[in-house]
């Protein structure tokens, strides 16, 4: 089983950058997406076109133009749900949750606590409830969640960490927020598998060549429930593949689950 994340930093520009080449490319089970900045119905006719074949749930925010995700499966899900039942953080279409027979497909796009942190606060709360929501899911069925989670967990996971100490997704709440979900049944599927390598980003400034130059940050993620670990077999940064100011990353399942 392939799967796929993308924040696409605007899914109306991305398709016009190659994202569609990309999609049918790699033939992913199930492709999530994040930041998609569009309404469902803005997109229909060509979204209608290259997911030809895939069932599609997409979560707008309610502000036009911001945040968003979309989940792309082969394979239609028992339940969909969107958000994660609080009010206060389902206005912005981060999470969707799908339930397959064995395991849950979660994709998440964390809130940036931005310049000056001052989202930070409200960061704190949603990784709290998220966690619990995610936690509340892996007493059912194995979970395994992606997106774009806006935090490098360690100094190997960007270029420049001490000039980046305490800037947004890299403060020590952040991180510690990041170990406690792990601690709490979870891993960190790239880590698991490539624990020292090093230079393995997903996002790079558009300023200052920044990408040119590999100086970045790994963001993005494939968390899975500690005990599917073993079925994990690889997990993929598609860093030559551009479109937007991140990269896919990718996740192959092989036995022990399956849609």
């Amino acid at each position: 089983m392939k799967l796929i994340s993308w924040n696409v930093n605007g899914i109306r520009a991305c398709i016009n950058k190659g994202f569609e080449e990309f999609f049918k490319k790699e033939k992913a089970d199930i492709f999530c997406i994040q930041e998609t900045k569009c309404q469902e119905e803005q997109v229909k006719e060509i979204a209608d076109k290259i997911f030809k074949g895939y069932f599609q749930y997409w979560y707008s925010a309610e502000k036009k133009g911001y945040s968003g995700t979309a989940i792309f499966t082969k394979k239609q899900p028992k339940t969909v749900k969107y958000g994660i039942g609080i009010e206060e953080h389902d206005k912005e279409g981060r999470v969707i949750t799908l339930e397959y027979e064995e395991f849950f497909m979660v994709t998440i796009y964390t809130p940036n606590s931005k310049r000056a942190l001052e989202r930070l606060d409200y960061r704190m709360q949603w990784e709290d409830e998220v966690r619990k929501y995610l936690l509340n899911l892996d007493k059912q069925k194995p979970v395994i969640m992606c997106g774009d989670l806006n935090v490098a967990h360690q100094e190997i996971d960007l270029k420049n960490p001490k000039a980046n100490q305490n800037n947004a997704g890299f403060t020590n709440q952040e991180r510690e927020k990041m170990t406690k979900l792990l601690k709490s049944g979870f891993i960190d599927t790239f880590r698991n598998i490539y624990p020292e390598r090093q230079e393995a980003y997903t996002w790079w400034s558009y300023m200052g060549k920044a990408r040119e130059k590999n100086i970045g940050w790994r963001i993005d993620y494939f968390i899975a429930s500690d005990r599917i670990k073993t079925y994990i077999k690889d997990a993929i940064i598609y860093d030559k593949i551009m479109g937007s100011d991140h990269c896919p990353v990718g996740c192959i399942i092989e036995g022990g689950i399956d849609f």
